[in-house]
């Protein structure tokens, strides 16, 4: 696989927050990638680092092999979506998309115009008298139709309803079935997309946690459920990255991929294995990484 973005020891401070903290990753083309976290992890700086709407504080990045940094021929091949977009007070969406068609040399304008019928968007109306779903439509119509070598969407479609982003996910599998890119999905709707992603970038903390292909993701943990005693036996110098209990039972979420015979054992000792879904393992992830950091902390300061 050939690589579109290179990052090595990216940092971003933005006066005493740490909002990127010595991220470094690549990311391939033709490939769709999750780029997950919770608020505030650092997803939307990121993404505008690397489409040169904001600057690094240190670290290197390069799109193309190149810095996108007022470079018209990388930029030209990159398209920006994100949820807070801004357009002309006085813009219509068809001068919304007129504009774009100019922009993108690989525009579809044939696809463009199935995505207005498909998301009913009236084109005649300014865009600041839009609503937040025609808005968000106006935006999905762009990264879509725009056919850019790299399409970052950054949630542009929390706005639209469930039947229409259902209609964003299909076009987009579609679409890109017949004109491979890369593409990165920054999202809070982790399980609503987990079946569009080819690979997750989990960031936390302004820290990348994860960067791997979606099917490893899947088989990283498991949950054990059942007699707290037996459980507690079982998860004994594994991982552990979640852990509650009510009475007798308990529920431990394991990093670690489980062999069929560890399963038939388990089942014997009267344990119940339950899969964890790619939300489930990210929501983990991350609580764990937070404690972790707050432990870190603490001991920082007793050692004070």
């Amino acid at each position: 696989m050939t690589t579109v973005i290179g990052v090595q020891n990216l940092t971003k401070k933005y006066k005493d927050k740490l909002a990127l903290d010595d991220v470094s990753l690549t990311i391939e083309e033709n490939t769709i990638y999750g780029l997950l976290g919770r608020n505030g992890a650092g997803k939307t700086t990121l993404m505008s680092i690397l489409t040169a709407q904001n600057f690094a504080s240190a670290g290197d990045v390069r799109v193309f092999g190149e810095h996108p940094y007022e470079n018209a021929r990388v930029l030209s091949r990159v398209c920006f979506v994100r949820e807070s977009q801004k357009y002309p007070d006085d813009s219509t969406a068809t001068h919304v998309l007129r504009a774009a068609r100019l922009f993108f040399r690989n525009w579809d304008q044939e696809l463009a115009e199935r995505l207005i019928d498909d998301f009913q968007l009236p084109m005649r109306t300014q865009v600041k008298k839009l609503s937040r779903g025609q808005t968000s439509a106006v935006g999905v119509i762009i990264g879509l139709a725009s056919r850019a070598e790299i399409t970052f969407f950054d949630e542009p479609y929390l706005g639209l309803d469930a039947v229409a982003r259902q209609v964003f996910y299909d076009r987009l599998i579609e679409d890109y079935a017949e004109s491979p890119r890369t593409i990165i999905l920054s999202s809070h709707l982790i399980d609503e997309v987990a079946s569009l992603l080819e690979k997750v970038i989990v960031i936390d903390g302004g820290r990348i946690l994860l960067n791997e292909d979606t099917d490893a993701v899947r088989g990283r943990a498991t949950t054990i459920v059942g007699d707290a005693t037996k459980v507690e036996a079982w998860t004994q110098g594994r991982e552990v990255i979640h852990r509650e209990g009510l009475g007798r039972v308990a529920s431990v979420t394991v990093v670690g991929r489980l062999e069929a015979a560890e399963r038939t054992r388990l089942t014997a000792d009267g344990l119940d294995v339950v899969p964890v879904s790619l939300q489930q393992l990210i929501v983990r992830l991350t609580q764990n990484a937070a404690s972790s950091a707050s432990d870190s902390a603490a001991l920082a300061e007793e050692v004070r």
